[in-house]
This record gives C-alpha cells, sequence and structure tokens, in this order.
C-alpha cells in the first residue's frame, strides 16, 4: 500500500515564534494528506554548515519519494537561488547557499533546478520568510505530484561547499575541529575511522586527544562506559569521533564548542590524515 506523501522540515527557526506551524498550514492547504515530520528546527541560527549536518544525517533513512524541505537562510530576500534538488530517490527544497553540500557529497546521480516558477508562491512574497512564500508552497506542490521541470532550469553552479577536514601535522599528529556540540554537550569532531584507523585497532598506541583545556586518553564503546564525570573519546551515531562524559556536558568540562581545534596524537604511530 503506498503511503502518504512525506515533506520533512529541518530549519534553524527554533519552536518560540510560528515560523514552523505557518509552514506546516501552507502545505497542508496545498496538500491535506501530507504527513509532515520535523527533522530538527534547532540548527544554530545562521549556520550553514549545521543545518549541512542535520540533513546529511537524516534524510536518507526515509522512504524513497520524501521530499525535504530545509530553510536554513541567512541570505532571505538578497540574490541567492531558491533550488530543488533532486537525487535518484529524494527531492530536497532549500535556499542554494550550500546546506545541501554533504548530500551533494554522498549523491552520485543528482539534478539542481533554479525555482523560477513563482505562481507555486504564495503572493505576496515577503523579503525577511521565503519559508513560508516560496519553499513550502514548492514543497507541497512537489509532493503532490507536479513535474519537477515546471519549476525551473537545470543548473549546474549550484553553491556547494567541501567539510573542514582533519590534517596531518606530522607522523604521529592530526589536527581537526568540533564540527558541534550536541545537546548533551558531547563535542563531535570531523574525525572519522578512516581519518585515524589506528585509534579504532583491537589494539590502538597510546593516544591523547587535545581539545580546550583538557586532555583525553581513553576511548569508550558506550557513554555508560566511563565514569560519571569523565572525559572520553567515543565512535558516535553520526560516524564521528566525540568528545564525551558520562551524564556531563564535555563541552563545561573542556570549556570548548564548535570551532574549537581538536588534536590527536598516537604515540609510536603514524596518523593517517587527509594531508594538505
Amino acid at each position: 500500500m503506498a503511503h502518504r506523501p512525506i515533506i520533512t522540515l529541518t530549519t534553524d527557526f527554533g519552536l518560540n515564534d510560528h515560523f514552523v506551524g505557518t509552514m506546516k498550514g501552507v502545505i497542508l492547504a496545498i496538500i491535506p494528506e501530507a504527513e509532515v515530520v520535523d527533522i530538527c528546527h534547532s540548527v544554530q541560527a545562521f549556520d550553514i554548515l549545521d543545518g549541512a549536518l542535520a540533513v546529511n544525517q537524516s534524510y536518507h533513512y526515509f522512504p524513497a519519494g520524501t521530499v525535504h524541505l530545509v530553510v536554513v537562510d541567512p541570505g532571505v530576500g538578497t540574490a541567492r537561488r531558491p533550488i530543488l534538488a533532486s537525487s535518484q530517490e529524494y527531492n530536497f527544497v532549500a535556499p542554494d547557499n550550500g546546506v545541501l553540500s554533504l548530500m551533494y557529497a554522498r549523491e552520485a546521480r543528482l539534478q539542481v533546478r533554479h525555482i523560477t516558477a513563482e505562481h507555486y508562491f504564495l503572493q505576496p512574497v515577503s523579503n525577511t520568510f521565503h519559508g513560508r512564500d516560496i519553499f513550502a508552497p514548492v514543497a507541497a506542490y512537489l509532493a503532490k505530484g507536479v513535474d519537477q521541470a515546471k519549476f525551473g532550469e537545470v543548473i549546474s553552479d549550484y553553491v556547494r561547499f567541501n567539510a573542514p577536514k582533519p590534517k596531518a601535522i606530522d607522523a604521529g599528529t592530526l589536527r581537526g575541529v568540533v564540527l558541534r556540540a550536541d545537546r548533551f554537550g558531547n563535542l563531535i569532531t570531523n574525525f572519522t575511522p578512516e581519518d585515524v584507523p589506528a585509534l579504532f585497532a583491537a589494539h590502538p598506541p597510546a593516544f591523547k586527544i587535545l581539545v580546550g583545556k583538557r586532555e583525553v586518553t581513553s576511548i569508550r564503546t558506550s557513554y555508560a562506559d566511563g565514569g560519571v564525570g569523565e572525559l572520553f573519546a567515543i565512535l558516535g551515531s553520526m560516524g564521528y569521533l566525540e568528545i564525551a562524559a558520562n551524564r556531563t556536558a564535555a563541552a563545561q568540562l573542556v570549556g570548548s564548542g564548535k570551532g574549537t581545534e581538536v588534536q590527536i596524537i598516537l604515540q609510536g604511530a603514524i596518523a593517517a590524515g587527509n594531508g594538505g
């Protein structure tokens, strides 16, 4: 049995204002049978990388045909373009500011269109709320079955960026960065097992991770494995190395957050960084 059309929402709007509810109203007025799913409305304000991380971690868990609506849009009202990006299984409606960059890197086959068909917009279009007047109605009409080609022409110069990668400082040292701190205070770094395989070997070498004002020298397989208040490293569900503490905010313990430099020093081993 076919499922109801699904539209997801990812924004930096928070839940203290009317913005999210209004967008849902616009969608349901156009396609009342739609199932609207909130992915996240706590993307850090104006933070395109944080929005890209939220989208990339979630979109592929939904049924094929899902429309993902993403509004992290510090350039609202400017010349930045609204776009419709389509992979083999999903559609994305978003501003052309790079917020879909991590999805672009994951998907082998993509088509991106500049949304120019203004008759699908709510009129008049506000210069400050394109989520309501452009993105929500376009997502709704797309979920309703309107052909993608009717929204605008295909483009190839859409905005994209590369997420920051760890770099090798010397044979045994890698330098990375904290990508974000989650609501539990865990610090998600940009290190993956591919960047530092020795750390995840059956018998890893002695190591230390320098972050903020603290040094981490142990790795755990679950948050509960550490003692209460103990700082440790862990491979989190996002696929990145995290700095965490059992029932304590690691961000507070190390006195740092997003953007903080992280160094991994492997003693007697060769770091496998990306270099450059």
